[in-house]
């Protein structure tokens, strides 16, 4: 659906306006019929009467109905910053060494310090941490690929074997040598139980619980660990399952079930702040992102929520749309609907 087909919620804009809510730049501007000008949500000028308020889905719209662009937050400018945004990202990519910020902002035009805001505002990362997350990630493909550990630390952009350690230390779950054997030599003990919501895949490694999903089985687990030694869980794993089913039947009660779960920076982040979300409440990915330590930054948010590798012990399904629809959930619809029903009967 394109912009100029969006219906607008007149009191759900009103409010997004009054929190100067950041998320919601770029998806309507608000027009003001008293001074003539049409702004973004979340411009810092005093906010005019309600009466004297019109929302359009994008400036030319509000162009067309003889109003100027705010001169104060430049509404105009918003398709600008995610094509700088854009750019830059693509420049990281193609980089061989780290970038530099200054650089990055020269391109676009702006001032490294406002760049920098922009930048992590649209992506949830500074460029620096974007960068060092893309290197972490190739990191893990190319120890999966290359012949031995050095060739795959050079081939994913490290400038030396101790920049490649000191940038993963304690994030790819294990140790070089077994990502560069695909996992081979790590153990994970899974099980597939029934539950009222469906079948359940349950694995975890000795550190901690790594997949929880519904309706998976072991083929689709040994496409997410392709050389990992898998085994059926035994008497002493069910104990594990059976606490991870009781989650699922009752998902109020909370759990101390140790994880063993990598993402990126931001993933983490995000996956954290899902936990702190107390059972029976909701958030919205604009409120996700701010916990996450980087408002703006909704769809990245909304990206690490949809990432998160183990349900209900993370509980994705606790983030709604900004305006109070169910939104999407990797195990479908009417699994998250439930969730949320039992969680709030319980209260």
């Amino acid at each position: 659906m394109s912009a100029m087909t969006v219906m607008i919620d007149p009191e759900q804009a009103w409010a997004a306006v009054l929190a100067r809510d950041r998320a919601s730049d770029g998806r309507f501007v608000t027009g003001v019929l008293s001074t003539g000008i049409y702004c973004r949500p979340s411009c810092a000028a005093r906010h005019p009467a309600r009466g004297n308020v019109r929302f359009f889905a994008n400036g030319a719209e509000a162009r067309a109905a003889g109003l100027r662009p705010c001169r104060r937050c430049r509404p105009d400018d918003l398709a600008r910053d995610e094509m700088a945004v854009v750019a830059a990202l693509a420049a990281i990519r193609e980089a061989e060494g780290p970038p530099v910020l200054a650089d990055l902002a020269a391109r676009a035009g702006y001032s490294p310090a406002h760049f920098q805001r922009l930048f992590t505002r649209h992506t949830g990362l500074s460029p620096a941490a974007y960068a060092r997350a893309l290197r972490a990630e190739r990191a893990a493909a190319a120890l999966s690929a290359e012949p031995s550990v050095a060739d795959a630390i050079y081939a994913a952009g490290y400038s030396a074997p101790s920049r490649f350690y000191e940038g993963t230390r304690g994030r790819l779950g294990m140790a070089p040598s077994a990502w560069a054997r695909g996992g081979e030599g790590v153990a994970i003990r899974w099980a597939v139980v029934p539950t009222s919501l469906g079948a359940l895949l349950v694995a975890a490694t000795d550190k901690g619980v790594c997949r929880v999903a519904f309706g998976e089985s072991e083929s689709e687990l040994a496409s997410r660990f392709p050389k990992a030694a898998l085994t059926a869980g035994d008497e002493d794993f069910a104990a594990l399952v059976a606490e991870v089913v009781a989650v699922v039947e009752e998902p109020g009660r909370g759990s101390a079930l140790p994880l063993d779960v990598r993402g990126t920076l931001f993933q983490e982040k995000v996956w954290q702040a899902l936990r702190a979300i107390p059972p029976g409440e909701t958030c919205s990915y604009a409120e996700l992102a701010a916990a996450a330590g980087h408002p703006g930054a909704s769809r990245a948010a909304g990206s690490a929520n949809g990432a998160n590798p183990v349900a209900v012990l993370i509980p994705c399904h606790r983030v709604l749309r900004a305006n109070g629809d169910i939104g999407g959930y990797a195990w479908g619809e009417a699994i998250k609907r439930e969730l949320l029903r039992r969680e709030k009967g319980s209260q």
